[in-house]
């Protein structure tokens, strides 16, 4: 069921097989990291070139003008904006997600002066906690956490303090996948505001930000995105709140009038609001060209082959991981689980280093994760096919079975994942 030859069949019939060769894979690699930092597209490397040696080198200043440097925040803001479910002109790019994440919470508290709880997921990325208890002692406010399953009941819990909603509609850690329309509207009803973090889900699930009636959502630009190593983040705010919207990041460039250099901060009446300085070109350009690989595909074939891979993946762990130090940790259920594989074993880091010493590269998350990720746009079958195999040459040798950690036994009973 799981052969090298039915992986090739399933690559043979696969309808995205021709995205693969829009980029630079290292010849032998296995690369299953793409949910850490996407590979690189082709074009990128002359996008980059024509940005430093055409117009850097040749238009110097007048770049910002003649190449369109200065606009290229919104016009890529627009391009990203499709993947997600924006409508144009109300996703901006520039700067870290960092920096987004601390605007977008920070925006969404100020549109609810009157309460004071910011509720976040207790397991999204750190960052995102990071910054907003941050936040939070900035504002005079409290951080109440709950797991992306217990949301509603927490809202249940606090009722009207709540100001924020911060959660992510994929566990970055096991690949689950949470209902952002439902959570949304459960915030609503609160009278909450949301704020999403799609880093794991953009270019990998479809997102439908304007009917989901999202309030607030950034995103990395190098993940599924493939834009580069610290490629620009990028921010949506739903229309009905922009002119509201008090980001407290009032850099020159989100100025109505930026050069008049007025004495008087007035924020612009579009989307700009939300820049804050000089665009990060050269960046910009490697996400831009990164981009042009989407207009070749939909997010809808991306998601439909993302989750046969994950299938494939799991068939083939039950017929050479199961039962040898190994416990599967992604939910199973197709629509519960996001573009990624997450497995526990108590050797989880030993084990990615001897996997990328043969050619085959994922992602560990201690103590006992190891991730898998698949960017429908390179990965093959039968890329997971190898990855499974030599993970299972790599597997203790008398089949026996390793009890999981402490750590592990309470990360599958959160995940609710059936054995």
């Amino acid at each position: 069921m799981t052969s090298r030859a039915t992986a090739q069949r399933l690559d043979d019939a696969d309808p995205l097989a021709h995205a693969r060769e829009h980029f630079e894979l290292p010849p032998g690699v296995v690369y299953l990291d793409g949910n850490s930092l996407g590979a690189m597209p082709g074009g990128v490397p002359g996008a980059l070139r024509r940005t430093v040696q055409q117009q850097w080198r040749d238009h110097l200043i007048k770049g910002w003008t003649d190449d369109g440097w200065l606009a290229a925040p919104m016009r890529i803001g627009d391009r990203v904006g499709r993947l997600i479910g924006a409508a144009p002109g109300r996703t901006v790019t520039g700067d870290s997600t960092s920096v987004q994440v601390f605007n977008a919470v920070t925006t969404a508290a100020r549109l609810r002066p009157d309460r004071k709880v910011i509720l976040c997921d207790t397991d999204g990325f750190p960052t995102d906690r990071y910054l907003t208890l941050s936040v939070a002692r900035l504002l005079g406010m409290q951080v109440r956490q709950a797991a992306m399953g217990g949301i509603g009941a927490a809202l249940d819990e606090y009722g009207q303090e709540v100001a924020v909603v911060l959660g992510s509609p994929v566990d970055f850690r096991t690949g689950e996948v949470f209902d952002i329309a439902a959570i949304t509207a459960k915030a609503h009803q609160a009278g909450a505001v949301t704020v999403w973090d799609l880093c794991h889900a953009a270019g990998a699930l479809p997102l439908a930000l304007e009917a989901d009636g999202v309030d607030l959502a950034v995103g990395c630009g190098y993940k599924f995105l493939c834009g580069g190593p610290g490629a620009p983040a990028y921010i949506y705010v739903a229309e009905r709140h922009r002119a509201a919207a008090d980001q407290p990041l009032t850099g020159w460039l989100s100025h109505a009038t930026p050069f008049e250099m007025a004495a008087d901060y007035r924020p612009a009446e579009d989307m700009s609001r939300f820049r804050i300085g000089a665009p990060h070109v050269l960046s910009l350009s490697a996400l831009d060209a990164a981009l042009d690989v989407f207009d070749r595909v939909t997010v809808e074939d991306i998601r439909a082959k993302n989750i046969r891979l994950g299938r494939f993946f799991i068939e083939c762990f039950d017929e050479r991981l199961a039962g040898r130090g190994f416990d599967l940790v992604t939910p199973r259920e197709d629509d519960r689980r996001g573009s990624q594989v997450t497995l526990s074993h108590p050797d989880a880091s030993r084990l990615m280093d001897d996997l990328a010493a043969r050619g085959v590269i994922g992602d560990v998350r201690p103590p006992t994760l190891l991730r898998f990720g698949f960017n429908s746009l390179y990965v093959s079958y039968s890329d997971i096919h190898r990855a499974v195999t030599v993970l299972a040459d790599l597997a203790e040798p008398d089949g026996s079975r390793r009890e999981p950690t402490e750590s592990a036994r309470r990360l599958l009973g959160e995940s609710h994942v059936a054995q």
